[in-house]
């Protein structure tokens, strides 16, 4: 029985400037960093407590990787002071949270402009 979502992979041009985008702006917790060779690291990051992590993998590393666009929405409690938090921190959004019938979201870019939503009640 599958019991969560271990990692979700994320292509990034550069890991370093992914890795302190992560932790720096959107500030989640470095979970791992292991070298794979010359071509880059297996670095996780995460929220702090969360059981899931993102994998900041080396696009050179994955053969297609711009066919594969990461599809991530981060629940979090209160997503307007998250929202403040993470615009605060240099995160680019696309709007402010907007309440729909089924939430709130927030759609913000990391440093490869990859696209995130943020969900709220």
């Amino acid at each position: 029985m599958i019991k969560k979502i271990a990692t979700t992979a994320v292509y990034n041009e550069d890991q370093q400037k992914a890795k302190a985008f992560w932790t720096e702006k959107a500030g989640f917790k470095l979970v791992r960093e292991t070298p794979m060779g010359p071509g880059g690291a297996w670095i996780e990051v995460a929220p702090e407590g969360a059981e899931s992590a993102l994998v900041l993998y080396p696009r050179a590393m994955m053969k297609g990787w711009e066919s594969m666009k990461a599809s991530i929405v981060f629940e979090c409690d209160d997503i307007n002071a998250t929202y403040e938090r993470m615009k605060a921190g240099g995160v680019n959004f696309e709007s402010e949270p907007q309440k729909m019938q089924w939430g709130s979201f927030a759609q913000f870019y990391d440093e490869d402009g990859n696209a995130f939503l943020l969900k709220g009640n």
